[in-house]
């Protein structure tokens, strides 16, 4: 009997929970999760208690220890995005395979760190890119690839976050641009990954403009709406605040975040509307590819609905997808998602989530029937990514597996995108990355 695959967890806060779960339910009969490892020990234990684990725990000091005694034969690595590559690293070169959460790192100088490591161990690395695997986004592969609108000149591309879910990434870690290469890296490697996987292109030279226009204390003060505390958890100031949330009202991220916060000092709930946000929260960024095709893209994350639109040109016509995540926020209901909790934070169910329109350059317009599901979230996308990731692949046309390379491309066009906004000059990747 072939023993079980050993896995592994650097990180444990909720990003974790969707592969615990997977490993511990779905894949238990091939799968097994032996070891922990985080800097704060209280959410470890936190962790744990939430489905009556007790696996053993371990410092990031520790990390290679934790291996070796438990004969770990692959690393998941959901940790602050700033230290993906240096366990990515660390897993490859003590002998074990490693899985990212997206995005591989935040800079280029980690990337390569990355490539090299890989490279000299022959080790493999896998980045979760859950969107690709959603049926709307692979469907829109396939007809690319079929050549129904024949050559893909042009791309356009609009993400909006809402006031929910957007805000949420100026109240954490995510807010400090060096833990996270701003949304451009950790939210945007998912929409550069797409284009990239869509296109069968690499990125060539981007240009970009970005800034902080709605978060943020001058922002706020401008419109005449200071809000004056510093975490929202315990203050009367942020009681009247809608954008506020409290920890204590969450039992999850109570659990997870505030009862551990004496262990690493880290606050889940500071004021989005404070000082020390060096991120961006509305950027244009204009991408040419290999291929030649050109995509303008534009990132909104205080937008008062959740989703995405995306535009293709072709030689023999034009393909259109909208996706509706959430169609507005309600100030009125309670909300209490771990993923979505800001006070008030209910939203309207979704009628009509999808639509995918083929525009010919001769006759009607067609609309193309999709197959929708969010089991699993991500339209449906985790569901058959863990499945790839830990149970038996299937034999896949359209390449939805991500690797070492097509991590680093995601996070490069970010990366770019960062170094124009910076400079106000065209930045070409080749150049800012030869190795690659």
């Amino acid at each position: 009997m072939k023993s079980k695959t050993k896995y592994a967890i650097v990180g444990t806060g909720s990003r974790a929970t969707m592969f615990r779960d997977a490993i511990l339910n779905t894949y238990a009969g091939t799968c097994e999760l032996v070891a922990l490892c985080d800097v704060n020990p209280l959410r470890m234990q936190a962790w744990q208690d939430t489905v009556d684990l007790d696996l053993p725990t371990y410092a990031p000091a520790e990390f290679e220890k934790m291996i070796q005694e438990h004969a770990v034969d692959v690393v998941i690595v959901t940790s602050i995005d700033r230290t993906h590559h240096d366990y990515i690293c660390r897993a490859m070169e003590a002998g074990c395979d490693a899985i990212s959460e997206k995005p591989m790192t935040v800079d280029a100088e980690k990337c390569r760190r990355i490539l090299e490591t890989q490279e000299r161990t022959g080790k493999k690395l896998t980045v979760t890119f859950n969107y690709r695997y959603s049926p709307r986004n692979s469907k829109v592969k396939e007809l690319l690839q079929s050549g129904l609108i024949g050559t893909v000149t042009s791309v356009h591309f609009e993400w909006l976050l809402d006031t929910n879910h957007g805000a949420d990434y100026f109240r954490r870690w995510h807010r400090d641009k060096r833990n996270s290469g701003g949304l451009l890296v950790h939210k945007s490697t998912h929409h550069f990954d797409l284009v990239n996987w869509w296109l069968s292109s690499r990125p060539e030279t981007v240009m970009a403009m970005g800034d902080l226009r709605f978060y943020g204390r001058e922002n706020a003060e401008s419109r005449g709406e200071p809000r004056f505390y510093a975490r929202s958890t315990g203050s009367e100031l942020a009681a009247a605040d809608p954008f506020s949330l409290d920890l204590t009202q969450e039992p999850d991220l109570k659990r997870l975040y505030y009862d551990c916060e004496a262990a690493d000092g880290y606050q889940r709930d500071l004021n989005i509307f404070g000082d020390g946000i060096s991120i961006e929260d509305d950027i244009g960024v204009m991408v040419r590819y290999q291929n030649k095709a050109v995509m303008t893209y534009h990132l909104v994350a205080f937008a008062p609905w959740e989703g995405y639109r995306v535009a293709f040109n072709g030689t023999k016509g034009r393909l259109e997808i909208d996706v509706t995540e959430k169609s507005y926020v309600s100030a009125s209901e309670g909300d209490h998602n771990l993923s979505r909790n800001v006070k008030g934070g209910s939203t309207h169910k979704v009628v009509e989530p999808t639509t995918l329109l083929y525009r010919p350059h001769w006759g009607e317009p067609q609309r193309i029937e999709l197959e929708e599901s969010n089991a699993g979230g991500h339209g449906g996308g985790d569901a058959v990514l863990l499945r790839d990731i830990f149970g038996d692949p299937e034999p896949d046309a359209l390449a939805r597996a991500a690797g070492h390379e097509d991590g680093a491309l995601s996070i490069l066009t970010g990366i770019a995108a960062n170094q124009s906004i910076a400079t106000g000059l065209p930045v070409n990747i080749s150049e800012m990355f030869p190795d690659l």
